[in-house]
């Protein structure tokens, strides 16, 4: 039994019917490379219960403590039930792309069943008229909610149920898991009271390691290492709004190669620049489309991993954030580039001298009650739609994927696309995810605010 932490329990505070708390992605599989050229749902039934050991996500539910007086805890599911977990449908003809991604969105609007693991698997079959797509392959919906994995120890959880070869044998390590009881309501409420006593020594403990951070921050404002601009505060946008249960996805992939070419335009920019700049691009060419174009820049938040080697496979969430100018008020794609370049180094500057892990701990201390109510109040009080919203317009998460390829039930992954939980006042987010030698920008959208998901992808490919 385990506590959850700060971080990972204010995504469990978030959670409304409208605002699912889960990430995930549409996984594409081609299986010729599997024995005999195809692959049954039994087949993959079998392929996870013979992996389920390799991680820790997989069979563990949450349980929440009485009144919200602190964070839920994990414990080993006793009723674990992986049938309840993967599922199976198929696309009707003609089994397109837009039709998956529609399906897509239906699948990942529904938020998860809590009072089990917090994860579900979709199988889709049925891609039969999808450029690109060999006949005969399936996708993949994944989604797991936030409180469990940030999006490296998302990328572990692929880990743990690929294969680099197609005819790898099962693992041979053993399965010792054992299930738990689940503690009942008095137990849960005297082990928050305990952490009620000790928490102010945590704070403190937390606040000493924090304050040469700090002082190096203040230092670095006064020498000019970096400064606090203006244009990491975000005007108002149709996007940071209350949304409602429904979602819209897209994507699209591009060589990493090409992206490379492009970062060549700024002295010193880094690929994460030029994704930046395209989305940049993209919402500015949305925007203007309805004449809806803020005069100053968008921003987005871009989380940073601070996931020690040490902690790889580990539940929850060990990212902090960095505030990312976009550009969009920059109509030439190269002089956006270098403005976001020259942002993002001055964010990393700050993120750098205060200390992205300082972030992380400090949020880890938080009082649980408070930080459950201030989450609730925000969407019942409706504050997005009175002008309380976030610091920044959008998300934009850029996870390294594996750089060879990799396969499942013996089915080879052609291509992967992220997807992004959303809340009152952000009702648009972008993943970055690349595989192999190419990279995709995807999003995820209230389908209110951005009803057109065609035309928004068809602004990423005219930006990039």
């Amino acid at each position: 039994m385990r506590q959850l932490q700060g971080m990972d329990a204010s995504f469990v505070a978030l959670e409304t019917r409208n605002s699912p708390m889960h990430i995930g992605s549409i996984l594409i599989y081609n299986p010729a490379t599997a024995p005999g050229g195809f692959v049954r749902f039994k087949d993959i039934l079998a392929f996870f219960d013979s992996r389920k050991q390799l991680s820790r996500t997989i069979r563990q539910r949450m349980v929440r403590v009485p009144f919200d007086l602190d964070y839920p805890y994990w414990i080993e599911d006793p009723d674990f039930d992986l049938e309840y977990h993967v599922r199976h449908i198929a696309l009707p003809r003609p089994g397109d792309w837009r039709q998956l991604c529609i399906q897509a969105a239906r699948i990942f609007a529904r938020p998860l069943d809590l009072t089990r693991p917090p994860w579900e698997f979709t199988v889709v079959e049925g891609l039969d008229n999808i450029p690109g797509v060999a006949p005969g392959s399936y996708a993949m919906v994944t989604k797991v909610h936030h409180a469990a994995i940030d999006g490296m120890s998302g990328i572990d959880l692929m880990e743990a149920l690929h294969t680099l070869r197609p005819d790898d044998p099962a693992p041979s390590q053993p399965d010792d898991w054992k299930p738990e009881r689940i503690p009942n309501p008095i137990e849960l409420l005297g082990k928050s009271y305990f952490n009620a006593v000790t928490n102010p020594w945590k704070q403190l403990e937390v606040a000493a390691k924090a304050a040469p951070g700090l002082a190096k921050a203040i230092k670095g404002l006064v020498v000019k290492d970096f400064t606090v601009s203006s244009d990491m505060l975000a005007p108002k946008s149709r996007f940071n709004r209350k949304i409602g249960p429904h979602r819209v996805v897209e994507g699209r992939s591009f060589k990493l190669t090409d992206i490379k070419a492009i970062r060549a335009l700024a002295e010193g920019a880094k690929v994460n620049d030029v994704f930046l700049a395209i989305i940049g691009g993209a919402m500015r060419k949305y925007l203007l489309a309805k004449n809806d174009l803020p005069k100053k820049t968008l921003t987005a938040m871009a989380p940073i991993s601070v996931r020690a080697g040490a902690e790889k496979g580990d539940m929850g969430n060990q990212v902090a954030a960095m505030i990312a100018p976009l550009g969009t008020h920059i109509e030439d794609p190269a002089e956006r580039l270098a403005f976001v370049f020259s942002q993002t180094a001055n964010s990393k500057a700050m993120s750098d001298a205060i200390g992205a892990r300082n972030m992380t701990e400090m949020s880890k201390v938080s009082p649980a009650l408070f930080l459950a109510l201030g989450a609730q109040l925000y969407t019942r009080l409706g504050l997005a739609n009175r002008g309380v919203a976030p610091p920044f317009t959008t998300v934009v998460t850029n996870v390294p994927g594996p750089p060879v390829p990799i396969h499942f039930t013996g089915a080879r992954l052609e291509s992967m696309m992220g997807l992004l939980c959303l809340t009152d006042g952000l009702g648009l987010g972008h993943v970055v995810q690349s595989y192999c030698d190419e990279a995709t920008i995807a999003f995820t959208a209230d389908r209110e605010l951005l009803p057109d998901p065609d035309f928004y992808v068809k602004c990423i490919e005219d930006s990039f």
